[in-house]
């Protein structure tokens, strides 16, 4: 059976994603899991529960998310885990091998600059492969819930340059559940000397938006064949990718942006653009790794 899991730590942005993460099983009809890892820092500047505290916070906190989310989907196969002796990321990134989707909470943009999505988020995304949903806490249901009901899109964002099929057989997949539209967005800027002169050939600017719109229509064609039924927006706007990406989110049920999968002795980061997107977008954000 597909299994979606879900990260929990106490916070609002674990219960936000709990919630979505049920809304969600039930669109693919699947099983979900609720996990807490023990993460509990070695040098922490205050006094650390002893272990049979924290052991029976975490099942007190797990049990307790079952039931209200059994009150709610009674339908649903839920199934707890608690993890020890791993980081969170590490932990996180273990418990998803295999599941469909990872999904956790998200604070968004913090008041501290530099401290953002937090560090389970930042640390877990580079550590599997499996999409990874980041859910904001808010005040509106239909918002967080991310299906049919709220009325939004799916909005995708693409590098015309990257090889973009997993990202596109997730977001077609996504929209065709919750059968809403697909806004696929690709953000550009014009090469820099046509900045310094401009009137050596008006007519460049319209020739490369024209190029990467056929380019766009051509990497879509073949999953409008296979999504026949799916309405399809695509955009090829100039300016900052993460920018445009952004505006086309407000009210969306889901916005999708990759990660590309690197092997290398520095370790796998997680791009700007992508960066952007997940500390701003108010929307649930999955991030798609890819080739």
């Amino acid at each position: 059976m597909n299994r979606i899991t879900v990260g929990l730590d106490g916070t609002s942005g674990g219960l936000a994603a709990a919630d979505w993460a049920a809304h969600e099983a039930e669109l693919r009809g699947a099983a979900l899991e609720l996990v807490h890892v023990e993460d509990w820092p070695k040098d922490a500047p205050f006094p650390v529960p002893l272990p049979e505290s924290r052991r029976q916070w975490a099942e007190d906190l797990l049990g307790q998310a079952r039931d209200q989310l059994l009150r709610e989907h009674p339908a649903l196969d839920i199934s707890v885990r608690r993890i020890e002796g791993l980081a969170a990321g590490t932990g996180l990134a273990s418990a998803a091998a295999g599941a469909d989707l990872l999904v956790l909470g998200s604070r968004g943009l913090g008041s501290v600059a530099g401290f953002l999505v937090g560090s389970t988020g930042s640390d877990t995304i580079p550590e599997t492969d499996t999409p990874v949903v980041l859910v904001r806490p808010t005040d509106s249901p239909a918002l967080l819930t991310g299906h049919a009901g709220n009325g939004g899109a799916v909005v995708l964002g693409v590098d015309l340059r990257s090889n973009c099929d997993r990202l596109l057989a997730f977001a077609c997949e996504e929209a065709d559940r919750r059968s809403c539209r697909l806004v696929v967005i690709h953000g550009w800027s014009p090469p820099p000397v046509l900045s310094y002169a401009p009137s050596l050939d008006p007519g460049v600017e319209a020739e490369i938006a024209n190029g990467l719109k056929a380019t766009l229509q051509e990497l879509l064609s073949p999953w409008e064949q296979k999504y026949p039924q799916l309405a399809v927006d695509a955009r090829t706007v100039i300016g900052q990718p993460a920018i445009q990406i952004l505006d086309a989110a407000v009210g969306a049920a889901l916005v999708v942006v990759g990660r590309r999968i690197r092997r290398s002795a520095l370790g796998t980061r997680i791009g700007p653009i992508t960066h952007a997107v997940m500390h701003h977008a108010t929307s649930p954000v999955a991030v798609v790794a890819h080739d």
